[in-house]
């Protein structure tokens, strides 16, 4: 089958090359599905692991890829209802290919509205919004929530997802296409930032979601009210100034560590309820494909992401 494998890890991607003939995944065992996928969404993690750079390591060689979607074209016992069903799927890696086996308690059926595109890059940004807004930062109705990054996919569905649950958004993001991306998706303000040299022209934020870091961070903890709760997503700026503890301690400020696939893994049942809550909210999460690309593409895709051309979510037509 054809795949994007991974053979050596490179700064430059260079590890990473289109094969024809890479081996067919085993056949379904019980409880187990053939899927043939149809699309695969690139996140950050899925670029730093092409680089050694994500705390999740994959043996060499593997193909990258943790969320996408597909039909499955068989099934081992106890799974055989599922076959001919169009699905979301995710796993640590593997989804850059024509077909994987995959266990089928990791699968769920394609939500009404959703093209096939659309539910290969909602899980992670809208998982990710859900519990970093509502299970971590405790996201009330009216509350002053500021998004950074929020063109981006994983801040776009923040920002739908905050204004679904009622808040006032304040969206932050570094060009124009971005911020009007933020907009379509309800943002009640929009500024636009220098991610160098940021300055952030508002106060009295309940919650900050904060995907970027990097110079972002301590404008972002000033902007915050008595009280505060600084939600951190990840680093794509980079980490960031040290935050003085005596600023935390005055104005009683929270800093909030997110990571939405981890707790489903501590916690099963939570993470169950997690994905419930996001795909009955589908219809208000649908995710912007701002680019789309042939598996051939692959490489070309990883580039854009390094170097942050890509405005929404960027997907991989796999087949």
């Amino acid at each position: 089958m054809r795949a994007a494998v991974c053979s050596t890890l490179s700064p430059d991607l260079s590890g990473l090359a289109l094969h024809d003939n890479w081996p067919e995944p085993h056949a379904p065992g019980p409880g187990e599905v053939l899927v043939a996928i149809s699309h695969a969404s690139l996140n950050f993690p899925d670029y730093l692991m092409l680089q050694g750079g994500y705390q999740f390591k994959p043996d060499l060689p593997f193909i990258p890829g943790t969320e996408g979607s597909g039909t499955v074209i068989a099934a081992g016992p106890g799974a055989e209802a599922l076959v001919g069903q169009a699905v979301m799927l995710g796993a640590r890696s593997g989804l850059m290919a024509e077909r994987i086996t995959l266990p089928a308690r990791g699968l769920r059926p394609v939500p009404e509205g959703l093209t096939m595109a659309e539910a290969a890059a909602f899980t992670v940004g809208a998982l990710t919004a859900w519990v970093g807004l509502v299970e971590r930062g405790r996201l009330q109705p009216g509350e002053r929530v500021l998004v950074t990054g929020a063109g981006g996919g994983m801040g776009r569905a923040a920002v739908q997802l905050a204004v679904h649950m009622g808040a006032h958004v304040v969206a932050v993001a570094s060009s124009e296409a971005r911020l009007q991306l933020a907009k379509e998706a309800g943002a009640h303000e929009t500024y636009l930032v220098d991610r160098e040299h940021p300055q952030i022209p508002v106060k009295d934020i309940d919650l900050v979601f904060d995907p970027v870091a990097g110079p972002l961070v301590m404008p972002l903890v000033k902007c915050l009210r008595r009280g505060g709760r600084y939600a951190i997503i990840g680093f794509v700026g980079g980490r960031g100034e040290s935050v003085p503890l005596n600023r935390l301690l005055l104005k009683e400020i929270a800093l909030i560590g997110v990571r939405a696939g981890e707790q489903g893994r501590q916690d099963p049942a939570a993470g169950v309820r997690h994905i419930q809550e996001i795909d009955a909210r589908a219809v208000h999460m649908k995710p912007h494909i701002g680019l789309e690309l042939p598996l051939a593409g692959v490489r070309e895709a990883f580039a854009a992401m390094g170097e942050g051309r890509i405005e929404g979510k960027c997907v991989i037509r796999v087949s």
